[in-house]
């Protein structure tokens, strides 16, 4: 199984969306797929349609607990997919952990071994805590959704001096397999300026698929479905499978589903 960790410590960019509707076009093209939900909103199982009393076992239990990976795992509508929920008791890990040995490395300890999935996306809270290093520490490379506005290059650049940090303590492995622009939109000329500036500093490290502001996305989970299954031929939709596609592009030969 391949882990990626879909992270940027800047809030409000579409890491969960990203996570959502990139997991569910994984799925759709044979790759069985776990997202795991590790932000104590829980935006990403109530957008699968995963209501509070659903949520039976959680990485909550996961992480802390040390409950085995197979028991918090849930199926989700999607055929190929399936989650590991988050709960608000996931807000109080970041305490709990910090007396536990090992702290950073209880999700990598979760996942080893794990044969059940082709590939895994860790869905991770808008911070560098210790949920989010964790996701890192677990993780074979890392997604960045980066939103096209001047704040996120500040964000950028601090997540990447923190995957530094990680690859020199926790996990020289880590890699970043790609830099995701979200909500782009066409009639700001800010945005195409941030697009721009981007790609100058990190060049084929972005995706060439931008994920445009887009109604039906903010709409989907709403309804518990991805934009996916929501309206799969609207903007937004079309641009998660190219994302997909290039993402599968990009992952080694040896490591993709048969």
């Amino acid at each position: 199984m391949i882990t990626i960790a879909i992270a940027n410590q800047k809030g409000g960019v579409g890491k969960t969306t990203t996570a959502i509707n990139i997991a569910t076009a994984m799925a759709a093209t044979a790759w069985r797929t776990l997202l795991i939900d590790l932000d104590p909103q829980g935006n990403a199982s109530t957008g699968l349609g995963l209501g509070n009393d659903d949520r039976e076992s959680s990485s909550y239990e996961l992480l802390v607990e040390g409950a085995p990976l197979a028991s918090c795992i849930q199926p989700t509508s999607i055929p190929g997919m399936d989650i590991v929920p988050a709960t608000q008791d996931l807000s109080g890990a970041e305490v709990e952990l910090v007396a536990v040995e090992d702290r950073t490395a209880r999700l990598s300890n979760a996942l080893s071994g794990h044969i059940g999935h082709d590939i895994a996306f860790i869905d991770c809270p808008p911070s560098l805590g210790l949920l989010t290093l964790n996701a890192l520490s677990a993780a074979d490379t890392l997604l960045v959704p980066l939103q096209c506005e001047f704040f996120a290059l500040e964000g950028l650049s601090q997540l990447l001096q923190t995957v530094e940090r990680v690859q020199n303590r926790f996990n020289p492995d880590l890699g970043i397999i790609g830099i995701a622009l979200t909500m782009f939109d066409r009639r700001n000329r800010l945005t195409d300026q941030v697009a721009d500036d981007v790609r100058d500093c990190l060049g084929n490290l972005v995706f060439d698929s931008v994920i445009p502001r887009n109604v039906r996305l903010s709409e989907a989970p709403s309804h518990g479905l991805p934009a996916l299954v929501y309206d799969h031929n609207c903007p937004g939709s079309r641009a998660y499978i190219s994302l997909a596609r290039e993402l599968i592009g990009r992952i080694p030969g040896e490591r993709k589903a048969a």
